[in-house]
């Protein structure tokens, strides 16, 4: 494998900052090596982000592109990424330059000389708005705490890997996928480097409160049986709270003093109503990712690639 490091980074609708980010990822990794590939893949950008990677395709070949049919969202992109990179050492950093990729050189340093097989970028402080802060934070905390296995807190998509971690990753197949809970997962020797996390540099966040809360179901339901126990304890509960009560309207009932008209009923009735649509809908959620992962599609499409670009996994 003749590259030493590929950098992997999705796009989707980045053109006004493209130029600024490949300068920033080239001159970060010369400091390192003259042997990388930059690999964007172009999620279906609408704006000019496909039209400015392929000129700078034309000035740099060591800038690799793939294009998707459509947008299929940035862990598809992350996926179809890690699939074709070549590099011996494999990073990977969302496109909108709030992970700085001046870390990249001290991420390169420490899993060489401390031979890890992963090494994640950890957020020791964000400059973003206060209530993402505070959910992400929240998230974290959850996940960390009911995933079953040890998570390494505020990480993101940020990580460098090795071949060995790579393929041990590319080995689980789930379509819905939330790959650094995956990381997480396939364990080996891992470690972190602390950075801050940048503002957004220009343009529109693409991460809306709607797709934080997507990709954090995503990330809870496909690794941890959490909320099906939830529901089984709540279920349990309930039937415990109603035993109890149901004697004590008999009681009340033999005794004369039941209490009369509906409110107490109907507010049993709304309760009840409550808890069996929340079951349905966690109950839902599981049935429609086994739906998901049994349609067997295939989670990206590509309409084109431009450069040097080969399926790696084909190599090991």
């Amino acid at each position: 494998m003749s590259l030493q490091i590929s950098i992997v980074i999705p796009i989707y609708n980045e053109g006004v900052i493209i130029q600024q980010l490949y300068t920033r990822v080239k001159n970060s990794l010369e400091k390192i090596t003259q042997s990388f590939e930059i690999l964007f893949i172009d999620d279906g950008s609408t704006d000019d982000s496909l039209a400015t990677l392929l000129l700078l395709r034309q000035s740099d070949k060591r800038v690799n592109v793939i294009s998707f049919s459509r947008n299929f969202g940035h862990q598809a992109a992350y996926t179809a990424g890690l699939k074709y990179a070549g590099g011996k050492y494999i990073v990977t950093i969302d496109g909108d330059m709030q992970d700085p990729p001046e870390v990249i050189e001290e991420m390169y340093n420490k899993i060489v000389t401390e031979q890890l097989d992963v090494v994640n970028g950890q957020r020791k402080s964000r400059k973003e708005k206060f209530i993402k802060k505070v959910f992400i934070r929240l998230f974290h905390k959850i996940f960390s705490k009911i995933s079953g296995y040890k998570e390494i807190g505020n990480t993101g998509n940020f990580a460098i890997y090795n071949r060995k971690a790579l393929s041990a990753l590319q080995e689980l197949g789930e379509r819905i996928k939330y790959i650094p809970g995956l990381r997480n997962y396939i364990g080996f020797k891992q470690g972190v480097v602390l950075y801050d996390r940048d503002k957004r540099v220009n343009g529109k966040t693409k991460m809306s409160f709607s797709k934080l809360f997507e990709l954090a179901a995503d990330a809870v339901f496909s690794s941890t049986k959490f909320p099906i126990r939830v529901c089984l304890m709540l279920g349990i509960i309930g039937v415990i709270v109603f035993f109890f009560v149901g004697i004590y309207v008999i009681i009340a009932k033999v005794a004369g003093f039941a209490i009369q008209g509906w409110p107490s009923t109907m507010l049993s009735l709304y309760f009840l109503g409550f808890i069996q649509l929340t079951f349905l809908g966690v109950l839902g959620e599981y049935v429609f990712r086994i739906y998901k992962e049994s349609q067997n599609r295939p989670i990206y499409f590509i309409q084109e690639m431009y450069g040097e670009i080969s399926d790696s996994t084909e190599d090991n």
